[in-house]
């Protein structure tokens, strides 16, 4: 059974691993090194920060960031979500991404958006499972270890906040 719950900062070790797993895996961000507490902090939006727990332990989590701090974008954020190599493929970036949205949509944001690499098929499924719809491909968007990446750029619009 899944369990997700509202992130808390004694967390932030076992965040911060998974995230570790995710730049080890090499699609999954352009970040090259953990960010530390501090960083992670101050990237992440206030609210919706989420984890997931099977059996007791700490197994993915979903937050968002703001995208600008212009007040016309108050309600844009970008997703960033990260579910341990053990979990991947029984449901746990599922129900985290289920729940961001839905919370997500109760604080007033109307449009989610993600930037996935081509390559990281599953993360592509999983955000159109959940309704985001492919806007293109960004291509050479940054590069990763002196290598260009193409980003595929996704979004969520809200059916039920900023109509």
């Amino acid at each position: 059974m899944i369990n997700i719950r509202e992130f808390n900062p004694q967390d932030y070790p076992k965040v911060q691993a998974i995230y570790q797993e995710g730049i080890d895996f090499g699609f999954a961000t352009f970040q090259t090194e953990v960010k530390s507490w501090q960083e992670w902090d101050d990237a992440m939006i206030s609210v919706c920060r989420l984890v997931a727990e099977m059996e007791g332990q700490l197994v993915g989590w979903a937050a968002l960031s703001a995208i600008s701090n212009r007040p016309v974008y108050r309600g844009v954020a970008e997703v960033s979500i990260y579910v341990t190599q053990e979990a991947r493929g029984q449901g746990v970036g599922h129900a985290l991404l289920k729940n961001l949205v839905s919370q997500s949509e109760a604080l007033g944001f109307w449009t989610l958006q993600s930037g996935i690499f081509p390559e990281n098929q599953a993360s592509i499924a999983l955000h159109r499972r959940n309704s985001f719809r492919i806007l293109g491909v960004r291509k050479k968007l940054g590069q990763l270890n002196g290598e260009w990446r193409d980003v595929v750029f996704m979004e969520r619009r809200s059916a039920v906040t900023g109509l």
